[in-house]
This record gives structure tokens, C-alpha cells and sequence, in this order.
């Protein structure tokens, strides 16, 4: 079974790897529906989804009708005002199927100017403040992309207690000696204060270049058995941190499937084995 831990101050017990629903943005009905068996399948009780992942969070709502109390369920908006994130959260709730999640989330939030905006007079956070006090939601996170998000993250917690955040993770990501420091001292104050650790982009190979997209994800994954596991096993073994999966449902099996067999008593030479799979980053 893939590992449990605690997410964060929340009190959910939620599986290590928790379900990107960036996998559903374009995908029938009948796929999505043979993912949750997947899901199933392996334990994962904790979904990630937002409202920009195209019709994914439709695709959710008609598994809440039965199995809404069996995940965390988080999503997130995009929108820096009050009204814009009010209004995208009831569209949320309502394609979703369900009165409330557990974790509402500010998305990509790693501009500057947006920042002030979201935080500002009139900004989204005065939004989520009032759907928490309204039951709508029950935690609040941020979440980001690119070099500076770490940085971002720690401003956006002096700023307001978020119950978590969500960054790239990765083993070339890390070879960037000023991400990483940052990401280390990020992962410090959310312990300190217990904050839930999510990652992102474990898979990554590298930019898709010139190559054709043989895969949903917007960067070329890694795709064989053998060099994922060392992936997610690389990610997994750094305590304190969940991996959000991967945003291909033909890779998700894979995925689960290494996380189901990560032994942290017999990890073996992660760092040699993951750095001879001569992964790049995406973000410099």
C-alpha cells in the first residue's frame, strides 16, 4: 500500500501520493471513470484538482455522489479579486457536485503584482476567508511554479496562515543551489508551523523541445517503469513532503504502482541512480 501521513495541521491521514487532476482536463467520462478504479485500487484518498484543469473538475463531480467522504478534496482558482475567486468557487462546487472542499487553493501565484492584488483590499484572500467562515471550504493553501515560487510561498505565509502550499520538486530542480536553499528553508518554516508540503512535476524529464507530445503533460515525462520508481522513490524519501501525480492517465498506474512499493529502509543510491536518468529542468 502507498504510505499515509498527515497533511499538514488538517488532521487528514492522506495517501503520499495524492491524485493530480490535471490528468482529467481533457478525457471522456468513461476514462475518468476508469481512473477513480485506479484510484481505488490503490488507496489514494486525496484528489488535486482546480478550476482551469479544463473539464476535470466535471469529470469529478459525478464520482462525489458516492465517494465523496472517501477523499480530501481540493481545488483551486486562478482569480486575484474578491469577487472573481467568490464567483469561480461556486462554479467549482456546483461541477463538482459537492456544498464544500476540504482545501481551496490560490493558484499560480507567484507575480508580484498579482500578489499585492490577492492580498490587498478587495483581493482574493478576503474571499477565502469568508467561504472558510462560510463552511465552503475547510483549509486554505497557495500554490506556484518557476524558480522564485519558494520565496513566494514564504512571503505569502508572513502574510496569511495558509494550511499548505504546492511547488515543483524534482532532482534536477534541485541542482539549482539557490532553489534548493530556498526550498529547504520553505520546507523549515511549514514544519515549524505545520504546514502541508505538496510537490509537483516529479516525472519531468525535461521541455519537450522539438519533439512531438506523445503524452497530456506539457513536459516530456519520464515514462519507464524503472526510471519513475527512482523518480517518485527520490521524492517520497525526503520526509515531510507529498508528490502529486502526474498529469497523464496512462502513466498514473505507474506512478501508484512505485509509490505502493517505497521502502525508505531500502531506498538504496537514489542520487546516482536518478542523476544518471540526465533529467533537465523546466523552470531556470
Amino acid at each position: 500500500m502507498i504510505p499515509k501521513a498527515e497533511f499538514g495541521r488538517t488532521g487528514h491521514i492522506s495517501t503520499r501520493t495524492l491524485f493530480g487532476a490535471a490528468a482529467l482536463s481533457r478525457v471522456s467520462q468513461a476514462d475518468a471513470d476508469r481512473t477513480l478504479d485506479v484510484l481505488l485500487k490503490y488507496g489514494v484518498n486525496h484528489i488535486d484538482v482546480a478550476a482551469s484543469y479544463g473539464d476535470a473538475e466535471l469529470r469529478i463531480g459525478p464520482w462525489m455522489q458516492q465517494y465523496r467522504d472517501q477523499f480530501f478534496l481540493a481545488t483551486k482558482t486562478e482569480k486575484r479579486t474578491y469577487a472573481g475567486a467568490w464567483e469561480e468557487l461556486q462554479r467549482s462546487l456546483e461541477r463538482l457536485q459537492t456544498d464544500s472542499v476540504d482545501l481551496w487553493q490560490m493558484h499560480i501565484l507567484v507575480d508580484p503584482e498579482e500578489w499585492e492584488t490577492a492580498m490587498g483590499p478587495g483581493g482574493a484572500l478576503e474571499a477565502f476567508v469568508e467561504a472558510r467562515d462560510q463552511g465552503l471550504v475547510r483549509y486554505l493553501g497557495v500554490t506556484g511554479h518557476g524558480v522564485t515560487i519558494p520565496h513566494m510561498h514564504q512571503r505569502s505565509l508572513a502574510r496569511f496562515d495558509f494550511d499548505s502550499v504546492l511547488l515543483p520538486y524534482n532532482y534536477a530542480m534541485m541542482q539549482n543551489a539557490q532553489y534548493a536553499a530556498d526550498f529547504a528553508a520553505l520546507l523549515a518554516m511549514c514544519q515549524e508551523r505545520n504546514v502541508a508540503v505538496q510537490t509537483i512535476k516529479s516525472l519531468t524529464r525535461g521541455p519537450w523541445g522539438d519533439k512531438p507530445h506523445t503524452r497530456a503533460t506539457w513536459y516530456e515525462p519520464l515514462e519507464d517503469p524503472a526510471e519513475i520508481e527512482t523518480a517518485v522513490h527520490w521524492v517520497l524519501n525526503r520526509p515531510g513532503v507529498f508528490l502529486n501525480t502526474v498529469g497523464d492517465i496512462d502513466l498514473l498506474p505507474l506512478v501508484l504502482e512505485a509509490a505502493s512499493r517505497f521502502d525508505e529502509r531500502a531506498v538504496g543510491d537514489l542520487d546516482g541512480r536518478i542523476q544518471a536518468l540526465g533529467t533537465e529542468p523546466l523552470f531556470v
